[in-house]
Protein backbone atom coordinates (compact mmCIF):
# COMPACT_ATOMS: atom_id res chain seq x y z
CA UNK A 1 0.00 0.00 0.00
CA UNK A 2 2.81 2.39 0.88
CA UNK A 3 4.55 1.73 -2.44
CA UNK A 4 1.36 2.55 -4.34
CA UNK A 5 1.00 5.87 -2.48
CA UNK A 6 4.61 6.82 -3.17
CA UNK A 7 4.20 5.83 -6.81
CA UNK A 8 1.14 8.09 -7.14
CA UNK A 9 2.95 10.95 -5.45
CA UNK A 10 5.98 10.66 -7.71
CA UNK A 11 3.73 10.65 -10.77
CA UNK A 12 1.88 13.74 -9.57
CA UNK A 13 5.16 15.55 -9.00
CA UNK A 14 6.39 14.48 -12.43
CA UNK A 15 3.24 15.92 -14.00
CA UNK A 16 3.33 19.17 -12.06
CA UNK A 17 7.04 19.93 -12.48
CA UNK A 18 6.85 20.97 -16.17
CA UNK A 19 3.88 23.22 -15.40
CA UNK A 20 5.77 24.94 -12.61
CA UNK A 21 8.81 25.42 -14.84
CA UNK A 22 6.67 26.92 -17.60
CA UNK A 23 4.99 29.26 -15.13
CA UNK A 24 8.32 30.46 -13.80
CA UNK A 25 9.56 31.14 -17.33
CA UNK A 26 6.36 33.02 -18.17
CA UNK A 27 6.64 35.24 -15.09
CA UNK A 28 10.33 35.87 -15.68
CA UNK A 29 9.58 37.27 -19.14
CA UNK A 30 6.66 39.48 -18.08
CA UNK A 31 7.06 43.13 -19.09
CA UNK A 32 7.55 45.76 -16.40
CA UNK A 33 4.16 47.44 -17.02
CA UNK A 34 0.92 45.56 -16.85
CA UNK A 35 -1.19 45.39 -20.00
CA UNK A 36 -4.36 47.43 -20.16
CA UNK A 37 -6.46 44.32 -20.69
CA UNK A 38 -5.46 42.96 -17.27
CA UNK A 39 -6.45 46.26 -15.65
CA UNK A 40 -9.81 46.23 -17.42
CA UNK A 41 -10.50 42.61 -16.43
CA UNK A 42 -9.48 43.28 -12.84
CA UNK A 43 -11.62 46.41 -12.64
CA UNK A 44 -14.71 44.61 -13.90
CA UNK A 45 -14.06 41.51 -11.77
CA UNK A 46 -13.83 39.22 -14.81
CA UNK A 47 -10.21 38.31 -14.05
CA UNK A 48 -11.52 35.81 -11.50
CA UNK A 49 -13.55 34.09 -14.20
CA UNK A 50 -10.48 33.85 -16.43
CA UNK A 51 -8.38 32.43 -13.59
CA UNK A 52 -11.12 29.96 -12.66
CA UNK A 53 -11.42 28.71 -16.24
CA UNK A 54 -7.66 28.26 -16.48
CA UNK A 55 -7.56 26.37 -13.17
CA UNK A 56 -10.42 24.11 -14.29
CA UNK A 57 -8.62 23.35 -17.56
CA UNK A 58 -5.31 22.55 -15.83
CA UNK A 59 -6.98 20.39 -13.16
CA UNK A 60 -8.97 18.58 -15.86
CA UNK A 61 -5.80 17.85 -17.82
CA UNK A 62 -4.03 16.58 -14.71
CA UNK A 63 -6.94 14.32 -13.77
CA UNK A 64 -7.06 13.00 -17.32
CA UNK A 65 -3.33 12.29 -17.34
CA UNK A 66 -3.43 10.53 -13.96
CA UNK A 67 -6.37 8.36 -15.04
CA UNK A 68 -4.71 7.59 -18.35
CA UNK A 69 -1.51 6.62 -16.56
CA UNK A 70 -3.50 4.31 -14.27
CA UNK A 71 -5.15 2.63 -17.23
CA UNK A 72 -1.84 2.16 -19.01
CA UNK A 73 -0.31 0.70 -15.84
CA UNK A 74 -3.23 -1.71 -15.51
CA UNK A 75 -2.85 -2.80 -19.13
CA UNK A 76 0.89 -3.27 -18.65
CA UNK A 77 0.21 -5.54 -15.67
CA UNK A 78 -2.32 -7.56 -17.70
CA UNK A 79 0.18 -8.04 -20.52
CA UNK A 80 2.90 -8.94 -18.02
CA UNK A 81 0.68 -11.62 -16.40
CA UNK A 82 -0.10 -13.34 -19.69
Amino acid sequence: MKNKKNNWLSRAVALLMPLLLLASVAFAQAPAGQPEMADALRASGKIYVVVLVLVIIVVGLLVYLVRLDGKVSRLEKEVENR
